[in-house]
């Protein structure tokens, strides 16, 4: 990002998901456009969404040295949204991922989001507009909360499966996506004398054709950018790439994409004729 020589604003997104809440705050031109991410927090849900938004705000702008009375405008984003005080306005998730996904990595044609309840496959234009999108939101199969619950059962912990799954020598299949039911077929196998690395690979290969699936019936196609949690699960990302036979861009955060596009509908905003004053 760099400055184009307009008066500088302040404006923040928070991204209230169902596992974590993500605050991001950005410096834009007085014309709308970014000119660089100043904070940026990320806080555990847990049974309070609007005292996590609040967390995660106040972790951005103690990083960036601010107070809230210095942001000019707040969007909230997320399944959690309405639940954010003070919100100037709410923005789906499906334009907020979309947005952050690409400033952070421009090339993108079409953006996966594994998250902690849902995924979604995102289709941008050449001009980063969304054209179509497909989402998986009726139950937790193939996000981050199954994921959870497998590694809980395998007695593993979560951030160590992308090692385990390369440490595996083949995979053992997973028949069942209902997180119920691969649960039980998971201990059935552990108490079969499977590898747990085997299982591990298994379920990320499951997660994998889950997912591709979904970026096919979304009409998805390269560059793809890879966001939310789950990205940062290298057997996932692994198990993807083969499925579609391409390499994902993954930015150095993923979570905050989500943040970040909530802060540019923001900007979007402060940019309009009849902005308010900061702190009113």
């Amino acid at each position: 990002m760099r400055r184009v020589g307009a008066v500088a604003s302040i404006v923040a997104g928070i991204d209230v998901g169902s596992l974590t809440t993500e605050a991001a705050l950005l410096e834009v031109a007085g014309n709308g456009a970014p000119l660089r991410l100043l904070g940026q927090g990320m806080v555990m849900t847990g049974h309070d969404a609007r005292g996590a938004a609040e967390a995660a705000l106040a972790a951005a702008l103690a990083q960036a040295g601010l107070g809230r009375g210095d942001v000019l405008r707040l969007v909230a984003t997320g399944y959690g949204r309405i639940a954010v005080a003070g919100a100037d306005q709410r923005v789906t998730e499906i334009t907020c991922h979309a947005r952050g996904a690409r400033l952070l990595l421009p090339a993108t044609r079409t953006v996966i989001d594994i998250g902690g309840q849902d995924s979604k496959v995102i289709v941008l234009d050449d001009g980063g507009r969304v054209v179509d999108f497909a989402m998986n939101d009726k139950c937790a199969a193939g996000t981050g909360r199954f994921l959870e619950v497998m590694a809980a059962a395998l007695g593993v912990a979560l951030d160590d499966m992308g090692r385990r799954d390369a440490a595996a020598h083949g995979a053992v299949s997973i028949s069942s996506m209902c997180t119920v039911f691969a649960e039980s077929e998971v201990v059935s196998l552990i108490a079969a004398q499977e590898p747990r690395d085997a299982i591990i690979r298994g379920l990320h290969e499951a997660v994998a054709e889950r997912t591709a699936a979904l970026c096919a019936r979304a009409g998805g196609a390269p560059p793809v950018a890879m966001t939310g949690g789950v990205a940062k699960n290298a057997g996932v990302v692994r198990a993807l790439e083969a499925r579609l036979k391409t390499r994902l861009l993954i930015p150095p955060d993923p979570q905050m994409a989500g943040a970040i596009g909530a802060a540019l509908a923001a900007a979007d905003a402060a940019a309009g004729p009849t902005r308010p004053a900061p702190g009113s």
